[in-house]
């Protein structure tokens, strides 16, 4: 059976889309040094899949790290490979899309099409891609690869080409590429979404919308501020239009839920500004910049938001970039409800500790946004 995509939630009905992000890692989202911070024990990560499958939620988002940020935390020195993690969730869960980061510099197209098609059929048509082309080069010493800044982009589109002309099926055929030199070309089985899995990019500089634009069904960019997000996707449709596409624009956030307000800004400032992993911080700056994408005037301030020192930067423990969601349900759902109203299609989100978090997320966040109009309730999963 091959299907358009309809198995693949990330398409599905729901106006504003979520996702569990980057709980295959150590630390999850945060650069802290709570004790209480997730540390991505299998069993606590099945467990929280499932609840997020049940509850609705459209996918999970793995990050692909090597090594860890060089800080006192280690934050991502512990992480799971995210194809082989890709076909476990598959397999156990019934309806959330279980999407794999695969870094173009390391898995070639061949494999990542054997791979996505793999998972596909193990997903009943619920697997998905995120393409990143890589920026730590310390993590690509690992491999013995060198990632060259200037092409990067060029050489993630030529793969992606390859890869999506693989699984469109056909003959087989030779590429003679800038990048690549390949002989006799083709994968069976074809992945049971047409013509290809869903395919997600993180892009935040010009050269990355519009990879995005050319080759995405989902860009993810930084919003740290609801007055941010219009001007973002502004000039993100922008790319989009030059390109003849549309795409769904989602941004991360990083979601701190409790009874009153006080106590959730109360236990944000615990690990994010008290337990912060100061040193960790500094290497992703360091390694990053603090200026993570700009383009047509609109820029990205990952250090900003909120919650912020008198310095200006945002408590140092939480993770640069991610929108802080911090405070009642009320508050969470609110701020949901005025991202999509600004042009957001959706956001991941990530919790301290996941498994202990999302329950009260799941049953206090979503009623919101359902009477909100902005999702729909959940039918059961099969016995």
């Amino acid at each position: 059976m091959q299907t358009d995509r309809q198995t693949n939630p990330l398409f599905g009905p729901n106006r504003f889309k979520l996702g569990v992000f980057s709980a295959n890692c150590d630390g999850g989202l945060t650069m802290s040094l709570a004790p209480d911070r997730w540390r991505a024990n299998w069993a606590d990560i099945v467990a929280m899949t499932r609840i997020a499958d049940e509850a609705g939620l459209e996918f999970i988002l793995p990050v692909a790290k090597w090594r860890a940020y060089q800080g006192q935390a280690k934050i991502y020195g512990k992480s799971f490979e995210t194809l082989t993690h890709g076909a476990a969730l598959g397999a156990i869960t019934q309806r959330i899309a279980i999407f794999s980061t695969v870094h173009v510099p390391l898995v070639t197209p061949a494999f990542a099409a054997k791979a996505l098609a793999t998972i596909d059929h193990v997903t009943g048509g619920r697997a998905g891609l995120n393409i990143v082309c890589g920026w730590n080069q310390e993590e690509f010493d690992l491999h013995g690869v060198t990632i060259d800044q200037d092409l990067r982009y060029d050489h993630g589109l030529e793969w992606f080409e390859i890869w999506s002309k693989l699984l469109r099926g056909g003959p087989e055929f030779d590429w003679d590429g800038r990048f690549f030199k390949l002989k006799r070309l083709e994968t069976n089985p074809l992945s049971i979404q047409r013509p290809w899995p869903a395919v997600m990019s993180a892009g935040f500089s010009p050269k990355g919308r519009d990879f995005a634009a050319r080759a995405a069904d989902v860009l993810f960019t930084n919003v740290t501020l609801l007055e941010q997000i219009p001007g973002v996707v502004e000039d993100i449709r922008a790319y989009m239009a030059a390109r003849g596409r549309t795409i769904s624009v989602f941004t991360m956030a990083h979601v701190v839920c409790r009874p009153s307000r006080r106590e959730a800004e109360e236990f944000f400032h615990y690990f994010a500004e008290d337990m912060a992993d100061e040193q960790g911080q500094a290497y992703y700056r360091a390694k990053r910049g603090a200026t993570v994408g700009e383009g047509k005037g609109v820029i990205a301030r990952p250090f900003e938001n909120r919650f912020h020192r008198a310095t200006g930067l945002a408590y140092a423990g939480a993770y640069p970039g991610a929108f802080p969601l911090v405070g009642t349900p009320d508050d969470i759902a609110a701020e949901m409800v005025a991202m999509a109203e600004r042009g957001l299609a959706g956001t991941s989100v990530a919790f301290l500790d996941y498994l202990k978090e999302i329950p009260f997320f799941v049953q206090e966040v979503l009623p919101r946004l359902e009477r909100a109009g902005i999702r729909t309730p959940a039918l059961p999963l099969r016995a």
